[in-house]
């Protein structure tokens, strides 16, 4: 696990991976910007709207106001928290469109000598993308109540995100050599390792900004223990008899 983090981390500042981090920061940052925007406009309406009827119903123009003022401002800043809150979505998402551009990188580099992957259908990628990110928002809203419960909620996210963020990328460098059913299989088989595997995965999303780059080192990451796991298999297999 170690070493694949590490084969990962190295090979994040190569020329193709910036090509491809740039690209991805910038799909990352847009649909950010474009549901909190979205968001924030929804909320005010309903702030301003709730004051107005408010101020016909009851009276007190500059009172509901202020309040109306008061609550976007929150609605505001609340959105900016859900946003950090809700980045492994976010990457999930986004990575989905950059996943095979990755793992060929990889491949192409560590493992010249074997044959490369078959890259997934787009449609494919962007199920497996959207699955994860909807889990991570039910996650999240599961865990939101504990957070006031000694640090329990934050807990459950950091646990939660490394089995949901390592059970998604490990898939998707799995089904580039496998069918779905047989890299489910084999997910299983690997439970344990994976899901520790997707601890240094969630260290890296926890950290702002450097977390618009998860779907680079979680692809690359996953690419390389795939390939251990799947020598492991073929070592362990008993000889076949004549």
């Amino acid at each position: 696990m170690l070493d694949s983090a590490i084969k990962a981390l190295t090979q994040m500042l190569t020329p193709p991976f910036r090509r491809v981090l740039l690209k991805s920061i910038g799909l990352g940052l847009i649909l950010i910007v474009l549901v909190g925007v979205g968001l924030n406009r929804v909320f005010s309406w309903m702030a301003t709207a709730g004051a107005t009827w408010a101020e016909t119903t009851v009276g007190g123009h500059t009172a509901w106001q202020i309040i109306a003022w008061v609550l976007s401002i929150a609605a505001t800043l609340g959105i900016i928290t859900g946003a950090l809150f809700l980045m492994p979505a976010v990457t999930a998402f986004v990575g989905s469109f950059f996943v095979d551009e990755i793992a060929d990188e990889v491949e192409r580099t560590h493992y010249p000598m074997e044959p490369p992957g078959t890259a997934l259908p787009l449609l494919r990628a962007l199920v497996e993308g959207v699955k994860t990110a909807l889990l991570a928002i039910v996650v999240y809203l599961v865990a939101v109540p504990f957070l006031f419960v000694a640090g329990l909620g934050l807990i459950i996210m950091l646990l939660a995100n490394a089995y949901l963020l390592s059970r998604e990328y490990f898939l998707l460098a799995a089904m580039r050599f496998r069918p779905p059913e047989e890299a489910k299989a084999m997910r299983q088989a690997h439970s344990g390792q994976i899901f520790f595997a997707g601890l240094p995965i969630v260290l890296f999303v926890s950290i702002p900004i450097v977390n618009l780059a998860t779907p680079l080192f979680a692809m690359a990451m996953m690419v390389h223990l795939h390939k251990r796991l799947s020598q492991r298999r073929i070592e362990v297999q008993p000889p076949k008899r004549a």
